[in-house]
Protein backbone atom coordinates (compact mmCIF):
# COMPACT_ATOMS: atom_id res chain seq x y z
CA UNK A 1 0.00 0.00 0.00
CA UNK A 2 1.29 3.52 -1.14
CA UNK A 3 1.61 6.41 1.63
CA UNK A 4 -0.35 9.36 1.42
CA UNK A 5 1.35 12.83 0.84
CA UNK A 6 0.45 13.29 4.61
CA UNK A 7 1.77 10.04 5.89
CA UNK A 8 5.36 10.78 4.14
CA UNK A 9 5.55 14.39 5.42
CA UNK A 10 4.94 13.19 9.06
CA UNK A 11 7.52 10.23 8.94
CA UNK A 12 9.99 13.21 7.79
CA UNK A 13 8.58 15.41 10.90
CA UNK A 14 9.03 12.05 12.65
CA UNK A 15 12.22 11.34 12.05
CA UNK A 16 13.47 14.78 12.32
CA UNK A 17 12.11 15.21 15.73
CA UNK A 18 14.09 11.96 16.72
CA UNK A 19 16.89 13.30 15.23
CA UNK A 20 16.44 16.77 17.56
CA UNK A 21 15.59 14.96 20.61
CA UNK A 22 18.86 12.38 20.24
CA UNK A 23 21.44 15.82 19.67
CA UNK A 24 19.29 17.33 22.76
CA UNK A 25 20.01 14.24 24.87
CA UNK A 26 23.80 14.30 23.97
CA UNK A 27 24.14 18.23 24.18
CA UNK A 28 22.40 18.10 27.94
CA UNK A 29 25.08 14.62 28.59
CA UNK A 30 28.07 16.39 27.75
CA UNK A 31 26.71 19.78 29.85
CA UNK A 32 26.07 17.73 32.72
CA UNK A 33 29.17 16.17 32.86
CA UNK A 34 27.84 12.86 33.16
CA UNK A 35 30.13 9.69 33.35
CA UNK A 36 31.70 8.96 29.70
CA UNK A 37 32.62 6.00 28.31
CA UNK A 38 35.22 4.61 25.60
CA UNK A 39 34.81 3.27 22.23
CA UNK A 40 33.54 0.71 23.54
CA UNK A 41 31.27 1.82 26.09
CA UNK A 42 33.27 0.74 29.17
CA UNK A 43 33.85 3.47 32.05
CA UNK A 44 37.70 4.33 32.69
CA UNK A 45 37.34 4.31 36.06
CA UNK A 46 40.58 4.84 38.16
CA UNK A 47 41.14 8.74 36.90
CA UNK A 48 39.65 11.33 39.28
CA UNK A 49 37.21 12.64 36.71
CA UNK A 50 35.34 10.33 33.57
CA UNK A 51 36.97 11.82 30.21
CA UNK A 52 34.37 12.70 27.45
CA UNK A 53 34.54 10.99 24.07
CA UNK A 54 36.01 13.29 21.44
CA UNK A 55 38.02 12.80 18.92
CA UNK A 56 40.30 16.05 19.60
CA UNK A 57 41.88 15.12 23.17
CA UNK A 58 45.45 16.50 21.66
CA UNK A 59 43.68 19.83 21.80
CA UNK A 60 42.73 19.67 25.36
CA UNK A 61 44.34 22.34 27.33
CA UNK A 62 46.81 21.45 30.77
CA UNK A 63 43.90 22.66 33.10
CA UNK A 64 41.51 19.28 31.43
CA UNK A 65 44.13 17.56 31.92
CA UNK A 66 44.36 18.16 35.44
CA UNK A 67 40.91 17.97 36.15
CA UNK A 68 41.27 14.15 34.68
CA UNK A 69 43.89 13.26 36.16
CA UNK A 70 45.82 11.98 39.05
CA UNK A 71 48.86 14.45 40.16
CA UNK A 72 50.53 11.57 39.26
CA UNK A 73 49.32 10.07 36.40
CA UNK A 74 49.65 13.92 34.97
CA UNK A 75 53.17 14.48 35.76
CA UNK A 76 53.91 11.59 33.67
CA UNK A 77 51.21 11.41 30.88
CA UNK A 78 50.90 14.73 30.23
CA UNK A 79 54.43 16.27 31.36
CA UNK A 80 56.69 13.14 30.20
CA UNK A 81 57.61 11.98 33.34
CA UNK A 82 58.91 8.94 34.17
CA UNK A 83 57.54 6.96 37.45
CA UNK A 84 60.20 5.27 39.67
CA UNK A 85 61.99 1.61 38.23
CA UNK A 86 60.07 -1.59 40.23
CA UNK A 87 57.37 0.57 41.33
CA UNK A 88 54.50 0.59 39.72
CA UNK A 89 51.55 -1.16 39.36
CA UNK A 90 52.01 -3.27 36.41
CA UNK A 91 55.67 -4.46 36.38
CA UNK A 92 55.07 -8.16 37.55
CA UNK A 93 51.49 -8.42 36.53
CA UNK A 94 50.58 -11.52 35.13
CA UNK A 95 46.42 -11.15 34.54
CA UNK A 96 45.34 -11.59 31.15
CA UNK A 97 43.41 -8.84 29.04
CA UNK A 98 44.16 -5.19 27.59
CA UNK A 99 46.01 -2.67 28.96
CA UNK A 100 44.15 1.20 27.73
CA UNK A 101 45.74 4.26 28.30
CA UNK A 102 44.20 5.43 31.29
CA UNK A 103 43.93 9.50 29.51
CA UNK A 104 41.65 8.37 27.14
CA UNK A 105 40.81 4.09 27.47
CA UNK A 106 42.38 3.58 23.86
CA UNK A 107 43.98 0.38 23.36
CA UNK A 108 47.30 0.27 23.21
CA UNK A 109 48.78 -3.34 24.30
CA UNK A 110 47.82 -6.77 24.66
CA UNK A 111 49.15 -9.12 28.15
CA UNK A 112 49.94 -11.57 25.12
CA UNK A 113 52.95 -9.63 24.37
CA UNK A 114 54.02 -8.56 27.94
CA UNK A 115 57.37 -9.62 29.26
CA UNK A 116 59.63 -9.27 31.62
CA UNK A 117 62.77 -7.05 30.90
CA UNK A 118 64.02 -6.82 34.12
CA UNK A 119 64.36 -2.80 33.64
CA UNK A 120 61.43 -2.19 36.14
CA UNK A 121 58.79 -1.03 33.89
CA UNK A 122 56.07 -2.59 32.38
CA UNK A 123 57.34 -3.84 28.91
CA UNK A 124 55.78 -5.11 25.60
CA UNK A 125 57.30 -6.34 22.35
CA UNK A 126 54.33 -4.88 20.65
CA UNK A 127 51.26 -3.07 20.60
CA UNK A 128 47.55 -4.08 20.04
CA UNK A 129 47.40 -2.36 16.64
CA UNK A 130 49.77 -0.38 14.29
CA UNK A 131 47.42 3.12 14.61
CA UNK A 132 47.54 3.16 18.98
CA UNK A 133 50.76 4.87 19.53
CA UNK A 134 52.49 7.19 17.65
CA UNK A 135 56.80 7.35 18.04
CA UNK A 136 58.49 10.79 18.25
CA UNK A 137 62.80 11.23 19.24
CA UNK A 138 63.27 12.62 22.11
CA UNK A 139 66.14 14.08 23.20
CA UNK A 140 65.74 14.84 26.42
CA UNK A 141 68.55 14.46 29.35
CA UNK A 142 71.34 14.14 27.08
CA UNK A 143 70.15 10.71 25.01
CA UNK A 144 68.73 9.51 21.83
CA UNK A 145 65.51 7.67 22.55
CA UNK A 146 61.95 7.22 20.69
CA UNK A 147 59.19 8.34 22.73
CA UNK A 148 56.08 6.51 22.72
CA UNK A 149 52.79 8.78 22.54
CA UNK A 150 48.97 7.82 22.92
CA UNK A 151 47.99 8.03 18.88
CA UNK A 152 44.68 9.38 20.74
CA UNK A 153 44.98 11.70 22.91
CA UNK A 154 48.88 12.55 22.87
CA UNK A 155 50.02 11.54 26.74
CA UNK A 156 53.44 10.26 27.27
CA UNK A 157 53.78 6.40 27.59
CA UNK A 158 57.14 5.89 28.05
CA UNK A 159 60.18 4.65 25.53
CA UNK A 160 60.47 1.96 22.83
CA UNK A 161 63.97 0.46 22.42
CA UNK A 162 65.28 -2.19 19.76
CA UNK A 163 66.42 -4.74 22.42
CA UNK A 164 63.22 -6.67 22.73
CA UNK A 165 62.23 -10.18 21.84
CA UNK A 166 61.07 -12.06 18.82
CA UNK A 167 58.94 -11.61 16.81
CA UNK A 168 59.46 -7.88 16.59
CA UNK A 169 62.69 -7.18 18.48
CA UNK A 170 61.16 -3.88 20.40
CA UNK A 171 60.75 -3.28 23.99
CA UNK A 172 57.86 -0.44 24.51
CA UNK A 173 58.46 0.49 28.20
CA UNK A 174 56.09 1.58 29.73
CA UNK A 175 54.67 3.61 32.93
CA UNK A 176 52.82 1.41 34.58
CA UNK A 177 50.83 5.10 35.65
CA UNK A 178 49.84 5.61 32.39
CA UNK A 179 48.17 2.08 32.03
CA UNK A 180 45.10 0.76 33.38
CA UNK A 181 44.30 -3.32 32.87
CA UNK A 182 41.17 -4.49 31.77
CA UNK A 183 40.31 -8.42 31.63
CA UNK A 184 39.15 -8.96 28.08
CA UNK A 185 37.27 -12.20 27.51
CA UNK A 186 38.90 -12.86 24.11
CA UNK A 187 42.47 -13.17 25.57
Amino acid sequence: MRESGYDVKMNLISMKSQRLFISAVVIMWAAADWPAFSEEGLTISNTKKQVSRQDDLKQKDNSYWKKVLTPEQYKVCRQGGTEPPFSGTYVHFKEPGVYRCVACGARLFSSKTKFDSGTGWPSFYDVISSDAVELKSDYSFGMSRTEVICARCGAHLGHVFNDGPAPTGKRYCINSVCLKHEKDSAE
